[in-house]
C-alpha cells in the first residue's frame, strides 16, 4: 500500500449496472462534505442524458459537479487539498480519448501519475471490461486492451480496491 500523508485513492470496478456508481457515492458521502464529483460522460444521445440525470438525481446539496471529459488529470490536479472527490468514470473518459484519437497512454500515463498522489479522499470508478469474450472488431479489442491496462495501473497506485457484484463491494486490495 503506497505511503499515504494527505490523502488515500479507492478504485471501485466492475460489471455494467454492478453498483459502482452507487457505491461509490455512498463512501464520499460518509466523508464531510463539500464533496466534488467528476464527470467524464458526454451526452451524445438520449440514452447517455437519462443516465447522467439518473447520476445526478441521486446526489444532494453538498456536491459540486466538475464536467472534465477529456482533461481529467487537469481537473483532480485543481482540486482543494482534504476534498473528497468521486471520479466517475475512467472508461468514458478512455473512449473520449480513443474517440478524439488522442495519445491514450501518454494520458493514461499523465493520469495514474495524478492518481498516485492523493490530497483528499479520492474514490475512481471503472469498468472491468475483460471477463467477456473477446472483441470482433480491433477498436473494441483495442479498448479492452487499453482499459485493462490503465485499471492495473490505478490498481497499483490505489491504497484500496474494491471489485463490485451484483451490488455487493469484494475487497481485492
Amino acid at each position: 500500500m503506497p505511503d499515504r500523508a494527505a490523502g488515500a485513492l479507492t478504485l471501485i470496478i466492475g460489471g455494467a449496472r454492478s453498483g459502482k456508481s452507487v457505491h461509490a457515492e455512498r463512501l464520499v458521502s460518509a466523508c464531510p462534505a463539500p464533496w466534488s464529483y467528476i464527470a467524464t460522460a458526454q451526452a451524445y444521445d438520449e440514452e447517455m442524458r437519462e443516465r447522467i440525470a439518473l447520476h445526478r438525481s441521486r446526489r444532494s446539496a453538498g456536491w459540486t459537479t466538475i464536467e472534465a471529459p477529456l482533461d481529467l488529470a487537469g481537473a483532480i490536479e485543481a482540486l482543494p487539498d482534504g476534498q473528497p472527490v468521486l471520479i466517475d468514470c475512467l472508461t468514458l473518459w478512455l473512449t473520449n480519448h480513443m474517440l478524439a484519437e488522442h495519445d491514450v497512454e501518454a494520458e493514461c500515463r499523465r493520469l495514474a501519475d495524478v492518481l498516485s498522489r492523493p490530497r483528499g479522499r479520492w474514490f475512481v470508478v471503472s469498468n472491468e471490461v475483460g471477463q467477456g469474450i473477446v472483441p470482433e472488431n480491433a477498436l473494441a479489442r483495442r479498448f479492452r486492451d487499453a482499459a485493462g491496462r490503465l485499471n492495473q495501473d490505478v490498481a497499483a497506485v490505489a491504497d484500496t480496491v474494491l471489485l463490485m457484484v451484483a451490488g455487493l463491494p469484494l475487497r481485492v486490495k
